[in-house]
């Protein structure tokens, strides 16, 4: 699998040298938004492209089973130390998600800066992939970027996009506006929680 091979060279060439503008050093905001309002069921949830997991710890103390996903060695191990530090268990792997398979669906997917990583030709493939990991009446809590510009990483998400790309056959979406959630990096995030039919 070529495509992985360079996909995973990639990502950890950009960990070893400190280009990991997307990461916040910490869980968005978003995510303790969703804890509080309970948009998070605590049973299984996935974190694909997990990256360093700022969200992970988070996750588990609320009471999910939490997976958590990336083509990246360096995060996956900092994250698995990170969690061994703290008494924290999590299913974390290191994997290609275009290629990963779950042994059974999730409840919920917090998806903050996965889709954005991984170049437009993929979402398609990725789309139908998060549809089919998740339980129907299952959530995705989705942060999409928003770049307002050509080429990525991060790929600019728009919501019309997204809207067309997780289209209403086989999501319900809400009828409340985005949160709006400023990033670091100067850019600004979406989130949407959407509902798997």
């Amino acid at each position: 699998m070529t495509d992985t091979h360079e996909r995973r060279r990639d990502w950890e060439q950009r960990y070893h040298a400190g280009q990991t503008g997307w990461d916040r050093g910490d869980a968005s905001p978003a995510l303790a938004r969703w804890l509080a309002q309970g948009a998070i069921p605590r049973g299984r949830v996935l974190v694909p492209g997990c990256g360093h997991g700022h969200e992970v710890a988070a996750l588990v103390r609320y009471g999910c089973q939490v997976t958590a996903v990336d083509i990246a060695a360096p995060p996956v191990l900092r994250l698995m130390a990170e969690l061994a530090e703290l008494g924290l268990q999590a299913n974390v792997v290191q994997a290609d998600l275009l290629h990963w398979q779950p042994a059974e669906p999730f409840d919920a997917i917090y998806e903050q800066t996965c889709l954005c990583a991984l170049d437009p030709s993929h979402w398609a493939d990725y789309a139908r992939r998060v549809a089919d990991w998740l339980l129907p009446g299952g959530r995705l809590l989705a942060l999409f970027m928003q770049t307002g510009r050509d080429g990525g990483p991060p790929f600019d998400c728009p919501l019309p996009d997204m809207r067309t790309l997780f289209d209403a056959a086989r999501w319900r979406w809400p009828d409340a506006p985005p949160l709006e959630v400023p990033h670091p990096n100067g850019l600004v995030e979406q989130g949407i929680e959407i509902v798997r039919r």
